[in-house]
C-alpha cells in the first residue's frame, strides 16, 4: 500500500455529526440540575457495556457467567493436574493388583495416590510448577478483572433501571433499537456527552465499533498478513482469534499501542514528517510481541489443547458429525461485516445465510469419496449390527476386552462416512444457491457469479465458511504460527500501517478519532463501479473494495430509521430505494417519488418480492437484452430463494388464525413509515397488547428490514455487474477505434462485403482479441447502454481507468497505457470476463501502488 504525506487536520463539515450550528458546541449545565449521567468522561467504556449487558440479557446473567468461567479455568488446571500427577493408571488399567481385605472388587478410589505422594510428584515437576504459576497469576488477573466489572456493571444496571426506566426482567425481550432510542433520548435531559446537544444513532455505533471499524477497513484494504500459500496447500486464509488478539494488542489497547486512550490517536500518529521513525518504532514493539509469543508458546499450546479437548470431546461423544459442520471462519466474519455492524447485526444476518451456505458446500461433495463411504459405512454397520445382537443377547460380551471401544468407534466411522453421503433428494443448482448466500451475506468477489459450479469458487468460499474441525485445528497450532507471522509477515507492514491510521483517521465532534471509512461517506470512499459515480471524489487509493461503503451505508440507513444522514448521503439513499422500488414494482418513477420517499412504505418492495418473481421480470438494466435477462433472472432467483428462507409466513402461523395474521399485517403497514424515513421507531413499539404480539411485530419488522436489504444488496450487484460489463465493452471498442495500428489495415480488408473476413485490429495495450461479427453490434450497444443516473455520460479517454475489475490504466511515459494489475475483493484475485484475460496475484507488499489522496482529519 502505498503512502502519502499529509497532515492531521481540521477539514470544515463533510464528517460531522453534530446538527448545524452545534459543532463547537460545549453544554453548560448549572449543578443543581446535573445528573449521576451528567459527562460521562469514557462513552466508549459506557455504550460498551450497555450493550454487552444488553447482549448478556441482564445482570444476573451476566455475572453468574463470569463467574462461571472463574471456576471453568480453576477446574481445567486442576484437573488436568490431578490426571497427570495423583492417578495410578496401572490400577486403574489392572495392570496392577490390590489386595483388598472386605471385597475382591477394584473401586476408583483405590486408583488415587495418596496425598502426601501427589503433591511430591508435583513439586519435583519444575515445568509443572512454571505452569502453576503463569496459570495463577492469569486466574488472579482475571478476578481482578471480575471484581471490577461487577462495580462497573452495577453502575450500568442502575442506568438501566433509573435512567432508561428498564427492569432486569424485560431486558431480554427488548430490542436494542428501543434501547438505543432510549440513549439518544435521555441525552437532551441528563447529557451524558457535553459536547454535543444531541446524540445520534451513528455516534453510538461508532463508541461501540471504533476499533471493529478499522478492522473491517484492513481486512477490506488488505493490509493484514491473513492470505498465505504453503507449499502443497495453495492459497490459504489463516485468522485465529490468538492472531486478532496480538493485532489489537498492538493497534489499539496494549501498551505503546497507536491511540493514547479509547477515542483518540497520538498525535505523533496524526503527522506525516516522522512517519519512518514511528514505524521502526512499531517494527520494533511487533517484533518484541512476537519474541514474548515465541516464550509463552508452551503454556499456551496445552492450554487449547486441554480447553479443546475438555469442550469438545462430550459434543463429539454425543455427535460424531459436529466435526463435519461447517461454521463462518473469523475472517470472513470479518470480511463479511458492514462498517458500523453490531456483533448480533453480524450474527443474525450470518445465520439467515448459513443453510443455504451448507447446500452449496455439500453439492460439491466428491463422487469417489461417496462410493468408499457406502461401502466403509456398510461394513462398519455389519460389525456394529453383530456387536450390538451378541450384547443384547448376553451382556457379558461387554466385559470382554475392547468390546465397548469397537462399538464406540464404529457408530463415529459411520456417523463420518454418512456426511460424505449426499441426500439423494438433493438437487445441483451452486448458481441459485450462492445467490441465495449473496441476499443474506452481501459481499460476494464478481468471479464468483457465474462460476458457481467451479472447485475454485468453492474453495474460495471454504474460506469464509470452513469446517468446525478446521476451525479447531487452526485454533490449536495458533499459538505455533502466531509469533512467526508478527516477526516475519506483519513486522515488514508497519510504515503501510502507520501510513493507513494517520490517512484514514478523522476526528468527529463529540465522538473522538474514528475510522475514516466508518463515516460511509459516498464523496470520500464511494467506488465508481458500485453507483457512486459522478458523485465520488476518491481515488483507488481511498475507494472501499467490494462496494463496502455503498452497502454498508445502506444497511446502517435500513436498520436505523431514524438517523438523519447528510444531504449527499440522503440523495444516495433515496435515489437507490426509489430505483429499487420502482424496478420491483414495474411502476413509472413520478417527479414526486424521490421526495415523498421518506413517507412512502416499503411493504409494496418487500411485497413484491415475498408475492413472487414476476414483477421483477420487468427489471431493465441496459439496452443489451442478455444482460437485462441475466439481471431479471437473477433478481427472481433472488426473489424466490428469499421466499423460501423467509420465517414470515411461518411466525404468522404459529397464532392459528387468520385474524392474527390481519393484526400482524397491520402493525407491520402502521409502523412502515419509520422503516423508510423519518418518525418513532417502529421497534420501540413492542410493548402494545402483550409480550407475544410485541414479539411477533418485532420479528416480522425485523425480517422485513432485513429482506428490504436483500433486495437492495442483490439489486446492486446486479448493477455493478452490468456496469462492469458496460465499462469492458466500452474500453475495447474505444481502443479498437482509436488504437495508431488501426491505420496499417489493408483497404481490402475494409472494403470486404464479407463481414467474416473482417478482423479487428490488435493493440501493444490490450490483449489479443478476436471478435465475431456478431460482437461487434453487442459492443456497440455496450457503448450506448446506460445505467440510471448515467444517460449522457461521455465516453472515457485512452488513459481509461476501469474500476471494479483487476487492472488498471494509467498514461504512461511516452504517452503509452501502462496497465498494473490489482488484488480486489479483499484478495480475491479476479477470472477476467469471459476468459479474455488471466491475471497474476499481485504481492501483498508493493512500491508502485496508486498513490492515496489527500486526506484530512475531519469534524
Amino acid at each position: 500500500m502505498a503512502h502519502f504525506d499529509t497532515e492531521y487536520q481540521r477539514l470544515e463539515a463533510s464528517y460531522s455529526d453534530s446538527p448545524p450550528g452545534e459543532e463547537n458546541l460545549l453544554m453548560h449545565v448549572p449543578e443543581g440540575a446535573k445528573s449521576q449521567w451528567h459527562h460521562i468522561e469514557n462513552l466508549d467504556l459506557f455504550f460498551q457495556r450497555i450493550y454487552n449487558l444488553h447482549q448478556k440479557n441482564g445482570f444476573t446473567c451476566m455475572l453468574l457467567g463470569e463467574i462461571f468461567e472463574l471456576v471453568q479455568l480453576l477446574f481445567v488446571v486442576g484437573f488436568t493436574l490431578f490426571l497427570a500427577n495423583c492417578v495410578d493408571y496401572d490400577i486403574l488399567f489392572a495392570n496392577k493388583f490390590v489386595n483388598h481385605t472386605d471385597s475382591s472388587k477394584v473401586t476408583l478410589p483405590d486408583a488415587f495416590l495418596p496425598v502426601d505422594v501427589c503433591s511430591a510428584r508435583i513439586r519435583d515437576n519444575a515445568f509443572v510448577m512454571f505452569v502453576l504459576v503463569i496459570s495463577g497469576v492469569f486466574w488472579l488477573h482475571r478476578l481482578v478483572k471480575f471484581l471490577y466489572n461487577v462495580c462497573c456493571y452495577w453502575e450500568i444496571r442502575s442506568f438501566y433501571t433509573n435512567a432508561l426506566k428498564m427492569t432486569m426482567s424485560e431486558l431480554p425481550y427488548v430490542t436494542w433499537q428501543e434501547v438505543q432510542a432510549r440513549i439518544v433520548e435521555i441525552q437532551k435531559e441528563h447529557q451524558i456527552c457535553i459536547h454535543k446537544k444531541e446524540l445520534t444513532e451513528l455516534d453510538i455505533y461508532h463508541r461501540i465499533l471504533r476499533f471493529k471499524n478499522y478492522m473491517v477497513a484492513m481486512v477490506n484494504k488488505s493490509l493484514l498478513p491473513v492470505r498465505f500459500r504453503p507449499p502443497f496447500l495453495g492459497e490459504c486464509v489463516f485468522y485465529t482469534r490468538g492472531l486478532k488478539y496480538n493485532f489489537e494488542l498492538i493497534f489499539f489497547w496494549g501498551p505503546g499501542s497507536l491511540f493514547e486512550n479509547e477515542w483518540s490517536l497520538k498525535p505523533e500518529y496524526k503527522r506525516g514528517g516522522n512517519r519512518l521513525e514511528l514505524a521502526d518504532k512499531l517494527a520494533s514493539r511487533i517484533l518484541w510481541i512476537g519474541i514474548a509469543n515465541l516464550l509463552l508458546c508452551p503454556v499456551i499450546l496445552v492450554w487449547q489443547i486441554l480447553y479443546a479437548f475438555f469442550s469438545y470431546t462430550e459434543v463429539i461423544k454425543r455427535e460424531p458429525g459436529s466435526l463435519g459442520a461447517r461454521c463462518w471462519s473469523l475472517y470472513g466474519r470479518c470480511y463479511l461485516r458492514h462498517f458500523n455492524e453490531l456483533d448480533h447485526e453480524l450474527m443474525s444476518r450470518l445465520s439467515k445465510g448459513y443453510k443455504a451456505s451448507s447446500k452449496y458446500m455439500n453439492c460439491f461433495l466428491s463422487p469417489l469419496l461417496t462410493v468408499v463411504a457406502k461401502n466403509v459405512a456398510f461394513f462398519a454397520g455389519s460389525l456394529l449390527a453383530v456387536l450390538i445382537a451378541l450384547t443384547i443377547y448376553d451382556e457379558d460380551v461387554l466385559a470382554v476386552e475392547h468390546v465397548l471401544s469397537s462399538i464406540t468407534l464404529l457408530g463415529v466411522c459411520i456417523t463420518i462416512c454418512r456426511s460424505f453421503i449426499p441426500d439423494k433428494h438433493m438437487v445441483f443448482c451452486p448458481e441459485q444457491l450462492l445467490r441465495v448466500i449473496l441476499a443474506h451475506i452481501h459481499y460476494m468477489p464478481d468471479h464468483w457469479q457465474g462460476n458457481a459450479h467451479r472447485y475454485e469458487t468453492r474453495d474460495q468460499f471454504s474460506q469464509l465458511f470452513q469446517y468446525k474441525a478446521v476451525f479447531i485445528l487452526e485454533e490449536l497450532i495458533s499459538p505455533v504460527v502466531t509469533p512467526f507471522i508478527l516477526i516475519f509477515c506483519l513486522r515488514r507492514k508497519s510504515l503501510e500501517i502507520i501510513d493507513f491510521f494517520r490517512n484514514f483517521t478523522v476526528e468527529v465532534i463529540g465522538v473522538g478519532d474514528t475510522c475514516s471509512f466508518a463515516q460511509m461517506d459516498i464523496r470520500q470512499h464511494g467506488h465508481p463501479a458500485w453507483m457512486s459515480e459522478g458523485k465520488t471524489e476518491a481515488s483507488i487509493y481511498q475507494q472501499a473494495e467490494d462496494g463496502k461503503t455503498e452497502l454498508s451505508l445502506m444497511h446502517f440507513a435500513i436498520t436505523n430509521p431514524q438517523w438523519q444522514p447528510p444531504q449527499e448521503t440522503t440523495h444516495f439513499i433515496s435515489q437507490l430505494k426509489e430505483r429499487v422500488q420502482r424496478e420491483a414494482t414495474g411502476a413509472p418513477a413520478d417527479a414526486h417519488t424521490l421526495n415523498s420517499l421518506s413517507e412512502s412504505e416499503p411493504r409494496s418492495l418487500v411485497a413484491n418480492l415475498l408475492a413472487g418473481p414476476s414483477t421483477l421480470a420487468s427489471v431493465h438494466f441496459g439496452r443489451d437484452s442478455s444482460l437485462t435477462n441475466r439481471a431479471a433472472v437473477g433478481m427472481s432467483d433472488g426473489a424466490s430463494a428469499l421466499r423460501s428462507l423467509s420465517p414470515i409466513s411461518s411466525s404468522l402461523h404459529l397464532r392459528g388464525s387468520l385474524s392474527a395474521a390481519h393484526r400482524a399485517v397491520g402493525h407491520t403497514s402502521a409502523m412502515s413509515r419509520p422503516m423508510a424515513g423519518s418518525g418513532t421507531d417502529a421497534r420501540t413499539v413492542s410493548s402494545g397488547s402483550s409480550a407475544w404480539e410485541g414479539q411477533l411485530t418485532s420479528l416480522v419488522l425485523s425480517e422485513y428490514a432485513s429482506t428490504e436489504m436483500s433486495i437492495h444488496a442483490l439489486y446492486m450487484h446486479e448493477l455493478h455487474k452490468q456496469q462492469s460489463r458496460g465499462e469492458l465493452s466500452r474500453h475495447t471498442w474505444h481502443r479498437q477505434e482509436s488504437d495508431d495500428s488501426s491505420d496499417s489495415v489493408p483497404d481490402d480488408v475494409r472494403s470486404d462485403p464479407n463481414p467474416h473476413h473482417r478482423t479487428l485490429p490488435r493493440s501493444h495495450t490490450f490483449p489479443t482479441l478476436v471478435a465475431s461479427p456478431s460482437a461487434i453490434p453487442s459492443s456497440a450497444s455496450a457503448i450506448s447502454t446506460t445505467t440510471p443516473g448515467q444517460e449522457g455520460a461521455p465516453l472515457q479517454s485512452s488513459s481509461q481507468r476501469r474500476y471494479g475489475g483487476t487492472t488498471t490504466d494509467s498514461l504512461g511515459a511516452g504517452g503509452k497505457v501502462v496497465r498494473s494489475a490489482r488484488v480486489p475483493m479483499g484478495g480475491w484475485a479476479e477470472e477476467g470476463q469471459a476468459g479474455l484475460r488471466h491475471h497474476d496475484p499481485v504481492p501483498e507488499e508493493s512500491s508502485e501502488d496508486e498513490m492515496p489522496p489527500h486526506i484530512h482529519k475531519v469534524t
